[in-house]
């Protein structure tokens, strides 16, 4: 058996090792069109910021360590220009030399990857214009960061890769502006989450110019002039295009192959192809997501690697299944850490499903032990079976933890209720006897069966004489800042002055984070009052209206 595998890194390079642990018979070769078979490409923007010391750390397998331990054949600088389907032959090209050669194959697995998106404009092609793909890219970055005298980077798109940039290049010193069409950064996190991200980068010195587009880029003197939608122009020595990636699928259109409504390859659960002697991985392909079971494009390296997996599973026989993604990721930025699972509320609103929200406040470990940090948090499920459908996390530290486990919870098909009752461990410097995530099970639960009833930010807004907003926080913190139009009376103080309050109103009850205003709606609760908690309390306010 002859197996081709197009591309390395995460996809084909797991895919040719699964095939040669299942066979020593088969004859695996992979091309790939760059000059390395298998690195880290997540690693790349913490070398150009000097986090990862030594380049070499980056290089995950040579051709000659893939020959030599597994007796994978591998081209590297050569590039696949033609399937011919009914032969089943590849038309492969030295980059090198030019020589065109043929190559047959009884089974075929594209893994392309994802081509950085430059939309048409002036001045993509000039030196100073960079995008960030392979070791090539980072190479050239760093060398003209450590080379020239640059002092001022754009950088086009607040995604993964334009935030881990814009952290790199800060850290060397360097002035950063980001420039986002959209009005947040991390698209796929919540606004509200979000939030807390625009807070560090300004914290940090990192400019955000949100709502704006490029228009082009002028050469001006050493430096680029980028002309922006806003119509300012703005100087700068470097740019980052980091507005996005699409899966590299010519190749696979050439060939006749389906391509699927999202631009990416269309696959099976088994990984192939509607020509069942092709397969396809990685970037470049669709899978079904989830919760929504629609079809997605998702760019990360975990799923590659199962996938590669998987496709060489099928190519021998087995029936391995690809499980749907979730989508689960992760991002440091300076000091905090953003990460998320599932589905965000953008998506729940544009399908129109019906959802339910809940938010906490909590620290990563026991706030007695020194160094306990906050994270906030943000559940999505559904409000009748209490089913998980995403979460989404922001804090200094603690975060990987608390989304790993509700990646889990969500996969395993649990359910708010399922929560409450987790036994994660505990100790005072790595969590709370009740953590974090039994605390969102706690807090959708309790909503749930009734106990209390609660509402969000837009809730506060329009309310009229029969509502009155009511902040139970102590006066001190008040001084902080309000929700317009509230009326402060202290948990603590909320029994004895009960007989202020009228039970034709309702009252929507707010504190810091949510806790207290839970409380205090159980007190009114029981006297007979109608009353609503704010979920996640004035934090989350502030942060739903950006302030």
């Amino acid at each position: 058996m002859r197996i081709l595998i197009i591309g390395g890194v995460a996809g084909g390079a797991s895919a040719a090792a699964r095939a040669r642990r299942l066979s020593e018979d088969a004859e695996i070769v992979i091309f790939e069109r760059g000059e390395h078979v298998s690195f880290a490409n997540c690693g790349l923007p913490y070398h150009i910021g000097g986090v990862i010391k030594e380049r070499e750390k980056l290089i995950v397998q040579t051709p000659e360590a893939l020959n030599r331990r597994l007796r994978i054949k591998v081209y590297v600088k050569t590039e696949a220009i033609k399937i011919d389907r009914a032969q089943k032959n590849l038309i492969v090209k030295d980059l090198i030399n030019g020589k065109e050669s043929t190559e047959p194959y009884d089974y075929l697995v594209l893994s392309p990857g994802a081509e950085p998106i430059k939309p048409i404009m002036p001045g993509l092609d000039l030196p100073q214009v960079m995008t960030l793909r392979n070791l090539s890219d980072m190479d050239r970055i760093k060398s003209t960061v450590d080379l020239n005298k640059t002092k001022k980077v754009i950088v086009v798109g607040g995604g993964y890769i334009g935030l881990e940039m814009a952290e790199a290049l800060r850290e060397r010193g360097l002035e950063v502006v980001i420039i986002e069409l959209s009005d947040q950064v991390m698209g796929p996190a919540d606004p509200e989450m979000a939030y807390y991200l625009h807070q560090e980068l300004k914290k940090q010195g990192v400019e955000v110019k949100f709502g704006v587009s490029v228009k082009g880029f002028y050469q001006a003197g050493q430096g680029v002039v980028a002309e922006l939608s806003d119509g300012q122009n703005m100087d700068c020595d470097l740019v980052i295009l980091a507005i996005g990636v699409k899966p590299e699928i010519s190749l696979a259109k050439e060939a006749g192959l389906e391509i699927g409504q999202r631009g990416g390859i269309a696959v099976n659960e088994q990984m192939s192809t509607n020509d069942p002697a092709i397969f396809a991985v990685g970037d470049a392909i669709e899978v079904d997501e989830f919760v929504t079971r629609t079809k997605v494009l998702i760019p990360l390296a975990g799923p590659a690697n199962r996938q590669g997996r998987i496709a060489a599973d099928n190519i021998f026989g087995r029936n391995s299944v690809y499980k749907k993604t979730q989508g689960t990721a992760i991002c440091k930025l300076f000091d905090l850490t953003i990460g998320l699972t599932g589905v965000n509320e953008k998506i729940l609103k544009r399908m129109n499903l019906v959802y339910e929200k809940i938010y906490i406040h909590a620290n990563n470990h026991a706030g007695y032990y020194p160094g306990a940090a906050p994270m906030s948090m943000k559940l999505l499920f559904d409000p009748k079976s209490g089913k998980i459908l995403g979460a989404q996390a922001v804090g200094r530290e603690g975060v990987d933890k608390r989304i790993d486990v509700l990646a889990v919870a969500l996969r395993a098909g649990m359910t708010v209720y399922d929560l409450e009752h987790l036994e994660l461990c505990y100790a005072p410097p790595y969590g709370s006897a009740k953590d974090p995530v039994n605390f969102l099970g706690f807090a959708a639960s309790n909503m749930l069966r009734g106990d209390v009833m609660i509402c969000h930010s837009d809730d506060t807004t329009n309310t009229g004489p029969e509502k009155i907003i009511l902040d139970v926080r102590s006066p001190k913190e008040t001084q902080a800042g309000m929700v317009p139009g509230a009326v402060n009376i202290p948990i603590d103080d909320l029994r004895d002055r009960v007989n202020q309050l009228s039970k034709d109103k309702e009252y929507i009850v707010y504190c810091q984070g949510g806790l207290r205003g839970y409380l205090a709606c159980r007190i009114l609760t029981q006297h007979g009052f109608k009353c609503r908690n704010l979920s996640g309390g004035y934090q989350t306010y502030k942060a739903s209206r950006g302030i």
